[in-house]
């Protein structure tokens, strides 16, 4: 073992024990790690629960922020690239899961009907997934991400207006940019026809609360795996959903698997360690139950503050059933 220090969320699966043959390791939960911890560490990694700012890292010997997650809103990315501190995340590494995820709220709540129109919004890894899958049910799908048609030109793609005015169900899939807060705010809703059902397993800040309860009346459907505030959820919005669960869409352990392969090999490559670069999750039993998305909605309902206890005890689910 070197003497240099990586800090670790206890919460990632399959990762402890791994890295202890080249470093000091410290565990800690994500939302309890604090400067003084990372202070002579050259690495965290985190998932969405650290913070990764001026207040964690000034100071610090921190060279590589690794998480194990798809998004980095929780890292304050323009500090990280002044300090010269690496980051890298884990794309897509769940997308599998949170297609299964809005497949099965279709159809918990018989919305996969053949003919039915679903519009996609934001059509990166998830997106794209959820597009294929439900274009294999029978639905018509509508896709709109301005990044991507600006790219690839406008063929595929759908103005959000005609978007949200055409479809029976809105699906968001955008990252949280700064520009995405509230993305979906009471134009949003206004513009959506009457009648069509909503669903959010992107994150909690593209939606403003406020101006979804307000739409609630003219919406068929509610589906929300993310909220603002999370764990402190809006329980206004717990009572008008159809479907309500504790930011679990991605919660597959293959999708648990692809993050932490991804962190791990992230640290081998900055670091030089060629056993971490070639680091795989092996021995790890599938579930071979189908995932009932009405279990973690009653979980959920029965005790709303215990939000945070259920995604950390979560029994990752097979994606692929």
């Amino acid at each position: 073992m070197t003497g240099r220090t990586i800090v670790v969320d206890r919460d990632i699966p399959f990762i402890a024990g791994v890295f202890e043959p080249w470093f000091k390791v410290r565990y800690l939960a994500g939302r309890a790690i604090v400067a003084r911890d990372v202070r002579d560490a050259v690495a965290l990694v985190v998932r969405t629960r650290t913070r990764c700012d001026a207040q964690l890292l000034a100071g610090s010997s921190v060279k590589l922020v690794a998480t194990a997650t798809i998004g980095t809103d929780h890292i304050d990315m323009a500090y990280c690239a002044a300090q010269g501190i690496a980051v890298v995340s884990a794309p897509g590494c769940n997308a599998a899961a949170v297609a299964q995820y809005v497949l099965a709220a279709l159809r918990a709540l018989s919305l996969d009907r053949p003919g039915a129109t679903l519009g996609i919004v934001g059509v990166g890894h998830v997106g794209s997934l959820v597009a294929d899958a439900a274009a294999r049910a029978g639905l018509r799908v509508l896709l709109n991400d301005p990044p991507r048609e600006a790219a690839e030109g406008s063929a595929a793609f759908t103005p959000l207006p005609e978007l949200l005015a055409a479809s029976d169900i809105v699906t968001l899939h955008i990252p949280l940019w700064p520009e995405n807060r509230d993305f979906a705010d009471a134009a949003f809703f206004a513009a959506m026809k009457s009648g069509a059902s909503f669903i959010n397993a992107s994150r909690g800040e593209v939606v403003d609360e406020n101006a979804l309860l307000a739409a609630r009346p003219r919406l068929y459907r509610l589906v929300l795996d993310v909220w603002k505030n999370e764990p402190d959820i809006n329980l206004a919005l717990l009572a008008v959903a159809d479907l309500a669960t504790p930011h679990i869409a991605g919660y597959s352990i293959q999708g648990k698997i692809n993050g932490t392969q991804a962190v791990v090999q992230a640290v081998g490559r900055h670091f030089g360690i060629e056993p971490l670069q070639a680091f795989r999750v092996t021995g790890v039993a599938l579930p071979q139950e189908p995932y009932d998305i009405r279990r973690d909605d009653a979980a959920l309902r029965q005790d709303p503050s215990s939000f945070e206890f259920l995604r950390s005890h979560y029994a990752y689910r097979n994606d692929q059933l």
